[in-house]
C-alpha cells in the first residue's frame, strides 16, 4: 500500500503521511438509488417454491399482468383469419408432384427411388436382365468342381462338359478346397434357361492355371503353366536367447523350427546350445513366377559350437525317412533309448535326499532337463500307470517285454493314459518339478523282473551306417545342399535373436 500511495503522491513519506486520512465521496443520486433497489426486485421468482412468501405472491402477480396483456391484445374469438389456400390436384399431378419433390417417404415422395415419367418415357413389357454376370465361387470341403458351377448358376449339361474337359487336363482330386473360381456368365436367349458359361479361370496346381472359355467352336480348355523356382531356402544365424524365436524373426516357418529342434535334439541337448552358438537349416521351397511361395520338409540341420559342428541330413529310401551325420551314421536305435537328452545330474545308488535330508537308495538316474522338456518313451510298452504317486508327483510306469519295466517321475504333465500302448520314442509326458523336486528335472528308473537297475548300465543299441552307393549317393546329396545360398539369414551384430549371414 505505501508503494501505491508513493506513486499517487511522489515519495514514501507522503504515502505514509496519508495512512490516515479520510477522503469524502459525493453522495449518490435518487435515480441510482432508485435502479439499485428495483435491481434487487425479482420479478419472476420460481412459483414452484417458497409458496405464500412475498416474493411468491410478485411473481403471481407478474403472471396474472402477462396473462391480462395477451388477452387484451388478443383479436377475439369470434372474428376468425381468412387466407388464400391451394387448388387440389388431380391423380396424376400429385403422383408427379410427390416423385419429384424433397418430403418424407412418409408423405408420399418417391425421392431416390424414381423420377415421374415424362412423354420421352418409353414402358417396356419386362426388366432388362444384364448381359454378362461376373462371379466369384469357392471350393469348400469334400465339395466338388461340377457342384461349384452349378451353384454359380450354370446349367447341369455344361457343367459337367466343364468338369469332364478340366478331368482331362488334371486330375479333379488334384483341385484343393478353398481354390476361387472366377466365372463369367454370359447373356440367356429368356429367363426359363440357365446362363451360358462364358469364361471359367482357376488355380489347379501350383504350377498351373486352367481357363476354359468361349469362342466360335464352343468351349476351349487353355493349360497356362506357371514357372517355378525350386531352390531351397537356406536360413543360417545366431541361437541368442531362444533358437526358435531367432529362426522365426528370420521368416522360418513355425513347422520347419519345429523340426529343426526335434532333428538336433536327438544327437546334441538343447541345455548345450549357447546363445553364441549358429545354427543352419535347410528347407525345400517352391517360388512361383506368380510370386507365391510354398515351404516343404526341412533336409538339412546343423548347430556350429566353436570348432564342433553337428550336422544332420535327411536321408529318403524304401519310404522311411532317417536323418545321418555328414559321415553316414544314423542315430542309435535298438531296445532301449534315454527318455530325455540331458546331463545327468544324480546317478543310481546310495546318496543324501535332496529334500529328506537322510540317506536312502536312489533307485533311477536324475537328468537334469528344462521344464517342459519332452518326456518319450524308451522301447515299446504299455501304460501301467499314469497319476500322481506321492513325492514321485506326477508318475508314468511302462511295462516292456522280456520282464522290463520303465519309470518316469516329477513331470510337469503326463500326456498318456493308463492302458494305452506307446511305441519307442513316443512323447509320453513333459519335464517338471512336482513331487519331492528341488528344480526340473526327469527321475528315470529301469526294472528287470521287479528289481530296480541301474539305467546306465543297460545298452541294447545299434547304429545304422550307410555304405557303398548309399554312402556315395549321400555324400552328393549333402554337396548339393552345402551350395545352397543363404536365403532369408539377416544381418544384425547388436541383437542376438536376430541373424547374420
Amino acid at each position: 500500500m505505501r508503494s501505491e500511495h508513493a506513486l499517487v503522491d511522489g515519495g514514501g513519506a507522503s504515502a505514509r503521511s496519508l495512512a490516515g486520512v479520510t477522503l469524502a465521496l459525493p453522495a449518490p443520486g435518487r435515480f441510482a438509488l432508485w435502479r439499485e433497489y428495483f435491481a434487487q426486485i425479482d420479478l419472476v421468482p420460481d412459483l414452484g417454491s417458497q409458496i405464500g412468501t412475498r416474493a411468491w405472491w410478485r411473481g403471481a402477480a407478474t403472471c396474472a399482468g402477462l396473462c391480462a396483456v395477451t388477452v387484451a391484445l388478443a383479436p377475439g374469438f369470434d372474428r376468425p383469419l381468412l387466407s388464400p389456400f391451394a387448388a387440389t390436384l388431380n391423380p396424376v399431378d400429385r403422383e408427379e408432384l410427390a416423385s419429384q419433390s424433397i418430403a418424407p417417404i412418409a408423405y408420399g415422395a418417391t425421392s431416390g427411388r424414381r423420377i415421374g415419367s415424362t412423354n420421352a418415357v418409353e414402358v417396356l413389357p419386362d426388366t432388362p436382365e444384364r448381359p454378362t454376370l461376373e462371379l466369384s465361387a469357392t471350393l469348400g470341403s469334400g465339395d466338388g468342381l461340377r457342384r461349384a458351377l452349378e451353384r454359380s448358376g450354370v446349367g447341369r449339361h455344361e457343367s459337367e462338359a466343364v468338369a469332364a474337359m478340366v478331368k482331362d487336363a488334371v486330375p479333379l482330386s488334384d483341385i484343393r478346397s478353398g481354390t476361387r473360381l472366377d466365372i463369367t456368365l454370359g447373356r440367356r436367349p429368356t429367363r426359363d434357361v440357365p446362363r451360358p458359361l462364358e469364361r471359367l479361370a482357376f488355380r489347379a496346381r501350383f504350377d498351373l492355371a486352367v481357363e476354359v472359355a468361349r469362342g466360335e467352336a464352343g468351349l476351349a480348355l487353355r493349360r497356362i503353366p506357371i514357372a517355378i523356382d525350386n531352390t531351397p531356402l537356406r536360413v543360417r544365424g545366431r541361437v541368442g536367447r531362444s533358437l526358435y524365436r531367432s529362426a522365426r524373426a528370420a521368416g522360418v516357418p513355425a513347422k520347419s523350427v519345429e523340426a529343426f529342434i526335434k532333428t538336433i535334439s536327438g544327437r546334441l541337448p538343447m541345455s548345450r546350445i549357447g546363445a553364441d552358438d549358429e545354427f543352419d537349416l535347410i528347407v525345400e521351397q517352391a517360388r512361383a513366377e506368380t510370386g507365391e511361395v510354398q515351404t516343404g520338409k526341412l533336409l538339412y540341420a546343423s548347430v556350429r559350437q566353436g570348432s564342433r559342428e553337428t550336422r544332420m541330413v535327411r536321408w529318403e529310401s524304401g519310404g522311411k525317412t532317417v536323418w545321418y551325420d555328414q559321415n553316414g551314421v544314423g542315430e542309435r536305435r535298438g531296445t532301449m533309448q534315454m527318455p530325455v537328452a540331458a546331463r545327468t545330474s544324480s546317478g543310481f545308488g546310495w546318496r543324501r535326499h535332496p529334500v529328506l535330508g537322510f540317506r536312502r537308495m536312489h533307485k533311477g538316474v536324475d537328468f537334469a532337463a528344462p521344464h517342459g522338456t519332452p518326456i518319450r518313451a524308451a522301447t515299446d510298452g504299455v501304460v501301467a500307470y499314469a497319476g500322481r504317486n506321492g513325492g514321485y508327483g506326477n508318475f508314468v510306469r511302462l511295462n516292456h517285454a522280456g520282464g522290463l519295466a520303465t519309470a518316469y517321475g516329477h513331470m510337469s504333465r503326463i500326456a498318456v493314459r493308463s492302458g494305452a500302448r506307446v511305441a519307442r520314442g513316443e512323447v509320453i509326458g513333459y519335464v517338471g518339478s512336482t513331487g519331492l523336486s528341488t528344480g526340473p528335472h526327469l527321475h528315470y528308473e529301469l526294472w528287470r523282473g521287479g528289481v530296480p537297475v541301474n539305467p546306465m548300465s543297460v545298452s541294447f543299441s545299434t547304429v545304422d551306417r550307410l555304405g557303398g552307393s548309399d554312402l556315395s549317393r549321400f555324400r552328393s546329396q549333402l554337396a548339393g545342399l552345402m551350395a545352397t545360398p543363404l536365403g532369408s539369414a539377416r544381418r544384425a551384430e547388436s541383437s542376438p535373436e536376430m541373424l547374420a549371414e
